[in-house]
């Protein structure tokens, strides 16, 4: 199986951890030290080898930091992982809930009479120090660069990834990597810089054409690149990944090994783009001066996916479909109490590596029934395992990396017989998703101008939910990407040929979880039949096609606009993805898309 149930961090290993980076403190004479989940590329993701934030802490989440102080450990966390960093981290850490509470606020607290605070300069960016330092000016904390104190406690800490890179083919690109460089390029030279920095290990391999595995979960491969004004590429990469590649990468592309990387932006002459929210620090210092905070030149590229990626991920998205409605079928059948969510996630991956064009789950599996499901980001072990019991919810959030698309979806499933409580907050929740689905808006507006549409309906009721509404998704790459997003702090203008996740949800602490997502993807909306219309607007097409549990479905709170939403779905649900089916499978969907 791609996905494993191993425990890969107890609370009960924080605190000796902790007290050993606490003797390196005092070795270096430092008050404290910053431990971000990030590596020297600045992904969301990261390798075993640098997943320095959960061996240190135990919190498991894609998301925080922990400043280790000498008398106090901060466990910086979102939203999302409020619950989760309670069953995760012992009491020698305190959670903070961030961003409502800053760093340097916390600092201040902590160090009133001030204090030198160490931080690895090749996993924070640029930028984030840039503001740390400016927020700390006057309260006498000083921040330090230093070497990595986790590194020098962590005894069997594992070695950097080294697997191989592969060729992605043009069919599923729909351009070559010679065609990106150079549009680009062009758009480098007329701004005026001599090169771009980019260190986004999604970023490199959407603009060579290539794959990796360094990552799990992401066909990405680590490594930087210096893309030049003349199309030139600089690839700073172990050469062992790039073994069979000769005949992919033209003359445009030197390789490097990547301890030269530094040395090589050090080099550079003339204004170099970079993007300040992800180039580690110290390569901002080798740039100096010449650094523009010009943003990373392949991000919005690569967001606006042209018409080979989105027929690629459509394909993807209706196999997926399929083995969803595998999945579900075969769960409606057995009785409650008598699946754990182990056999869920088994089970489910099973059907996905029926299909040969599947390289990777996209994610972890999230299969969490009962309280575990109101653990927004909630990973089933051994110790963990629950079983489907009669009234209770299962939230099945995952997803597959396949060679055409990535996919992510969630299905809330009744085990038994749902409550009126459960079924009332979920239909607000597929009121939420239906009206974003519905959606047109103005072209240029972001998402944190429209994302409230999906909230509404729990809004009304005094209910919300901890996470944004959606989330940008790759072309075979990241399951999340950005810079698009729908949420409150997202200024990105949506554009055609985006994909984003639309998944609204709802969690009880303690009870139960509710969340439903399918992804969709931007267009130009067609015109209306009046004369009145005045603006060009955008709408969502929807990639994703499996039922949606009607047996939840209060549908007293619907109104008819909404029902008939419901109903034409499940038309295109059962008319795209039952000839995939089996026999079995198919006589299922039948009943479970029938009309209200």
């Amino acid at each position: 199986m791609f996905q494993t149930f191993d425990v890969t961090a107890r609370p009960e290993q924080g605190p000796p951890r902790l007290a050993a980076l606490r003797k390196e403190l005092a070795a270096e004479n430092l008050d404290g030290f910053l431990v971000p989940r990030a590596d020297a590329h600045q992904g969301e993701y990261v390798a075993p080898r640098d997943d320095r934030l959960a061996w240190l802490t135990g919190f498991t989440g894609s998301a925080g930091f922990c400043a280790a102080l000498t008398d106090i450990a901060g466990v910086f966390i979102d939203g999302r992982y409020r619950t989760q960093v309670k069953r995760q981290v012992a009491a020698d850490f305190t959670p903070v809930p961030w961003p409502e509470v800053q760093l340097a606020g916390w600092l201040k607290a902590q160090l009133p009479e001030g204090g030198k605070i160490g931080f690895d300069p090749w996993l924070h960016a640029a930028g984030q120090i840039t503001a740390l330092t400016q927020d700390l000016k006057g309260s006498g904390i000083t921040l330090t660069q230093c070497g990595n104190l986790v590194d020098r406690i962590w005894q069997d800490q594992p070695a950097p990834p080294m697997q191989p890179v592969a060729a992605h083919p043009f069919d599923y690109a729909g351009e070559s990597a010679a065609e990106k460089c150079a549009r680009l390029a062009k758009d480098l030279h007329g701004a005026g810089q001599a090169a771009a920095v980019i260190t986004l290990p999604d970023s490199i391999m959407w603009l060579l054409n290539i794959r990796g595995a360094d990552v799990a979960r992401n066909p990405v491969a680590h490594g930087f690149a210096i893309l030049h004004s003349d199309a030139r590429v600089d690839l700073f990469m172990a050469a062992d990944k790039l073994a069979g590649l000769q005949d992919h990468f033209d003359s445009t592309i030197t390789l490097h090994p990547p301890e030269a990387f530094l040395k090589g932006a050090a080099a550079l002459n003339g204004s170099v783009a970079a993007d300040a929210g992800t180039l580690p620090q110290i390569v901002a210092d080798a740039l100096g001066s010449r650094m523009v905070p010009a943003g990373d030149p392949c991000a919005l590229p690569k967001a606006r996916k042209n018409a080979a990626e989105i027929a690629g991920s459509a394909a993807a998205h209706l196999r997926d479909g399929a083995a969803i409605v595998e999945m579900l079928a075969w769960l409606d059948a057995q009785p409650p109490g008598t699946i754990t969510e182990i056999g869920a996630v088994t089970k489910l991956e099973a059907l996905r590596r029926e299909d040969q064009a599947l390289r990777d789950i996209s994610f972890e599996t999230i299969a969490g029934t009962g309280e575990n499901g109101a653990v927004m980001h909630y990973r089933v072990t051994e110790e963990t395992d629950t079983r489907l019991e009669d009234g209770h919810l299962l939230v099945l959030d995952s997803g597959g990396q396949y060679l055409d698309g990535t996919t992510d979806i969630t299905r809330t499933i009744a085990i038994g017989t749902p409550g009126a409580e459960e079924s009332d907050a979920y239909t607000r929740v597929l009121q939420g998703m239906i009206a974003m689905s519905r959606l047109r808006w103005p072209k240029g507006l972001a998402g944190r101008d429209i994302e409230c549409i999906g909230r509404m309906p729990l809004w009304l009721a005094g209910q919300d939910f901890n996470h944004g509404l959606g989330h940008g998704v790759g072309a075979y790459l990241s399951v999340h990407e950005g810079p698009q997003r729908l949420a409150r702090t997202s200024h990105v203008p949506l554009e055609p040929g985006m994909i984003l996740s639309n998944e609204p949800g709802y969690y009880r602490e303690g009870a139960f979880g509710i969340r439903i997502e399918n992804l969709l993807v931007v267009e130009q909306a067609p015109a209306l039949d009046t004369s009145d219309a005045e603006r060009e607007m955008l709408c969502w097409r929807t990639l994703t096609f499996a039922p949606i549990d009607r047996r939840l479905v209060n549908t007293a709170m619907l109104s008819a606009t909404e029902k008939d939403w419901l109903d034409s779905y499940h038309q295109e649900v059962s008319a795209k993805t039952g000839p995939l089916l089996s026999p079995a499978a198919k006589a299922w969907l039948d009943a479970a898309t029938a009309p209200l």
